[in-house]
């Protein structure tokens, strides 16, 4: 395999720990996504994505894109361990947990929105931070809400071990954290992230980790 990623891509982020609790070992091409206008708007990358985003997974003759397919890609090559719990409503649980983080939250948070608001409506940086933090804090409000004092939440989203939904939330968090973005009033999204971080696969995904880091 080969994976197409960025240290600080969020979406590349969810990969590298879904490769890793799996112990896949790929190769890795960086896509700088801020240099020299941006390596993914480059012919040959958009030949692999003409969405013009990270990550892109190559697997033999399969050319994988969008993180959350890849992930379900990944738990159905390579069940052990599963991402996805038994039953049809856990399921359905973990992944409209991931959803409301790589659906709902981040596609209002990526580079390229903060991006368009600065060169196209010509906001400033505060007010760029603003809707940042806004959008995070009605995202995790809801996130805490559906994971504090539920049944199936234990040391992870759903149990005790991580899933899909921690993978999700994990790389939003750091996110959040990189804008100063208020998280007291998320107590069992924080303890979740402390527990997921504790995990090896996780903590060697994290962006200071990455080759490209700087």
């Amino acid at each position: 395999m080969l994976l197409y990623d960025y240290f600080r891509s969020s979406a590349s982020f969810r990969v590298r720990i879904g490769l890793n609790l799996k112990g896949i070992v790929t190769e890795r091409a960086s896509v700088h996504l801020l240099k020299d206008g941006g390596a993914q708007f480059a012919d040959a990358f958009t030949a692999l994505n003409p969405q013009q985003l990270v990550p892109v997974l190559e697997d033999g003759d399969a050319t994988l894109i969008q993180s959350m397919a890849i992930l379900e890609y990944l738990d159905e090559t390579h069940p052990s361990p599963p991402f996805l719990p038994q039953g049809a409503a856990a399921r359905c649980r973990v992944r409209a947990l991931a959803q409301v983080i790589a659906c709902d939250l981040h596609p209002l948070d990526n580079l390229r929105v903060l991006k368009y608001l600065k060169d196209q409506l010509g906001r400033t940086e505060d007010q760029r931070n603003a809707w940042y933090r806004h959008w995070v804090a009605k995202g995790l409000g809801a996130f805490e809400a559906l994971v504090a004092g539920h049944g199936d939440t234990g040391s992870f989203c759903h149990g005790a071990a991580p899933g899909l939904a921690d993978i999700a939330l994990v790389p939003q968090i750091f996110n959040a954290r990189r804008f100063d973005c208020p998280l007291d009033d998320y107590p069992t999204v924080m303890a979740i992230f402390e527990n997921c971080m504790a995990v090896a696969a996780f903590d060697a995904a994290q962006p200071d980790n990455q080759p490209d880091a700087g």
